[in-house]
């Protein structure tokens, strides 16, 4: 009797509803599209980093440490926690350390490593293994490393909390942060 031409709805398609939500980035949308020119994304100009710390600065993180190519660099240092980028060669490890006064947070933004953790150096009784998107909790005073199991280099970004490196600390390689700390 009727003709089925297809679903009717009292009301048009939700994009046309809520055509700006949230914030998609479209040619007419400006303030949300000048990724090029602000200092959101500024990895979109070039893959290099600096310091950005007691200035405002908002990132995406995880792209940020999938493009650092370097050892360690200090993104963000201010008066309580620094921000900093790693990236930890195949079969390499960040290094068996140990921050009297820092706690540390670490995630793993891409790979694969093995994370040991303990009292003292010879006695790394807490060992698991941490996978992409893992967080790691160490706590001030714990021995800890990490170790690339993987078959990519492991990307990796940490807080320090109060900072543990100098401002503006970019080391290229393992060898170089190992001379710095001496």
């Amino acid at each position: 009797m009727y003709l089925n031409t297809g679903p009717h709805h009292p009301w048009p398609h939700p994009v046309q509803i809520r055509w700006n939500y949230p914030y998609w980035s479209y040619p007419w949308n400006p303030p949300y599209d000048n990724r090029l020119a602000s200092n959101r994304y500024p990895y979109f100009r070039s893959p290099q980093f600096m310091d950005y710390g007691t200035k405002p600065f908002v990132i995406n993180l995880e792209q940020a440490a999938e493009q650092n190519r370097t050892f360690r660099t200090a993104i963000w240092t201010g008066k309580h926690f620094q921000v900093t980028l790693m990236s930890i060669n195949v079969g390499d490890d960040i290094g068996l350390e140990v921050h009297p006064t820092t706690d540390q947070f670490t995630r793993i933004e891409e790979g694969q490593g093995l994370v040991q953790m303990g009292d003292s150096r010879d006695n790394l009784d807490f060992q698991e293994m941490a996978y992409e998107n893992d967080a790691i909790m160490i706590p001030a005073g714990k021995w800890h490393n990490v170790t690339n199991t993987g078959n990519t280099p492991l990307k990796v970004s940490v807080i320090y909390a109060p900072p543990e490196h100098p401002f503006g600390t970019i080391h290229e390689t393992k060898a170089a942060a190992m001379a710095a700390e001496e």
